[in-house]
């Protein structure tokens, strides 16, 4: 026996040193303080996930086991599937969308001077409670052109390149000389150089009349020429004005096409003037003469936003508005941790900004992207409070997501089984989501 081994003999071997906290805090005090967030913990989230488990297997009463009948109804109920439906299009789009102007924000405002106060003004929605948000887009979206921010720049834009009539709602009176044809009126018989011709029409009120409209007057004959007044022939008071001749009161439709029509194409064309007074040449004699329906246009009201077609993608609209900027954040914080020198190189070899976006710039990127998106489908999965506000109740039923309609099954139609069970369904879906999430950010910090 060595001697080494002789002075071993008769030791007690090491026990192994409990490791102490960073900050020399004992395990017992940490755990005290920790307790009244773990009792939280447990009583707002454990407690209600249970209870909600529980609850989603027992009939509407909560008095016997019902089997799996309240998960049923998730594919068999109509409003729930199309919240289910109307669900999946919002986690395709919503993340997709936000992800994609956050990133463009992002790369376009290191490019500016002022990109700290674009960014600030792109993220300041978030400042705003989703209630406040549904509420705006409510009035952004009205019909009413007049009232509607959507709406007013989209009839602009329309009235640009196709103006409505000034009188939609003019048509022929008694004893007119005018009938009906394809939307628009045509008179009963062919015209006739040097006979004065009268269109006389009703059904505009004297407010709506254009602006440009003067008192009316009656065409005078000229050789060779179809001449004619077309005119409001209404004149306020009983027994005032005589039907079928222009009165001093009365006024001319300023603007109003007429056309010349001979076996069925059209020979000649005016409009009348601001007394309502038209020229046509000899080669309308003989003609019938016709005013188009362009005259009698319908305004245009714009785009029915909150209707049933568009309802989903408009409440999107105002996701999107709230939550690019959160996007635009987190991915410009990736983004200046891209070393500039990646870039460079890529320039020096010849590619153009386009392709070092999309070779480099996303590439290196995706880590940021991937967590931005994942979080913003979690997001949208529990979406409520927009669904809630901004449709109208006739379209909301087309607006319906798995969340609003728990709320409707558990407080509105007294359905908690069916409720508890669209709540454990929501879980079973954001679970994966935030095992995705958890698993990229672990691997973020390992690097």
């Amino acid at each position: 026996m060595t001697s080494a081994t002789a002075a071993g003999v008769g030791k007690t071997p090491d026990r192994p040193r409990t490791r102490k906290s960073v900050t020399g805090t004992r395990r017992t005090v940490a755990a005290l303080f920790l307790l009244p967030a773990l009792v939280l913990l447990g009583a707002l989230v454990v407690y209600p996930i249970g209870y909600s488990l529980i609850r989603s297997f027992l009939d509407q009463p909560g008095d016997s086991f019902a089997g799996f009948d309240n998960y049923k109804a998730l594919f068999t109920d109509d409003g729930i599937r199309t919240a289910l439906k109307n669900n999946i299009i919002w986690v395709v789009f919503a993340p997709t969308v936000s992800t994609a102007l956050g990133l463009v924000f992002a790369v376009l405002t290191e490019r500016v001077r002022w990109g700290t106060a674009f960014k600030l003004v792109v993220f300041m929605p978030m400042a705003i409670s989703m209630l406040a948000a549904g509420i705006i887009f409510r009035l952004v979206y009205d019909q009413d052109p007049d009232k509607g921010v959507a709406n007013a720049v989209w009839v602009g834009v329309h009235d640009t390149f196709a103006r409505s009539s000034a009188f939609p709602k003019a048509h022929p009176g008694r004893q007119s000389p005018l009938k009906p044809e394809q939307g628009g009126f045509i008179t009963a018989a062919p015209v006739h150089t040097g006979v004065p011709v009268t269109l006389p029409l009703v059904g505009v009120a004297p407010d709506q009349m254009p602006k440009s409209a003067k008192r009316a007057v009656p065409a005078k004959p000229e050789p060779g020429r179809i001449t004619g007044t077309t005119w409001q022939d209404f004149t306020r008071g009983k027994g005032v004005g005589k039907l079928g001749a222009v009165d001093p009161s009365e006024q001319g439709y300023a603007g109003m096409r007429i056309e010349a029509v001979k076996d069925g194409k059209v020979v000649a064309s005016t409009k009348a003037a601001a007394d309502g007074t038209f020229t046509l040449p000899a080669s309308a004699d003989g003609a019938r003469l016709r005013l188009p329906a362009s005259n009698f246009r319908e305004p245009y009201n714009g785009v029915d936003w909150l209707g049933p077609a568009l309802v989903t993608p408009a409440v999107i609209g105002a996701y999107v508005w709230m939550w690019a900027g959160f996007a635009m954040v987190l991915i410009a914080a990736g983004l200046a941790g891209v070393p500039r020198e990646l870039l460079e190189a890529a320039r020096v070899d010849g590619a153009n900004e386009w392709q070092v976006f999309r070779r480099v710039t996303v590439p290196l990127l995706a880590p940021v992207l991937a967590v931005v998106t994942v979080t913003l489908m979690i997001n949208v999965l529990k979406v409520f409070d927009l669904v809630f506000i901004i449709p109208p109740g006739s379209s909301q039923d087309d607006a319906n997501v798995l969340a609003l309609e728990l709320y409707r099954k558990g407080f509105s139609e007294d359905q908690p089984g069916i409720a508890s069970a669209i709540a454990v369904f929501l879980l079973l879906l954001v679970i994966p989501v935030m095992l995705f999430n958890i698993r990229r950010l672990r691997r973020e910090v390992r690097r």
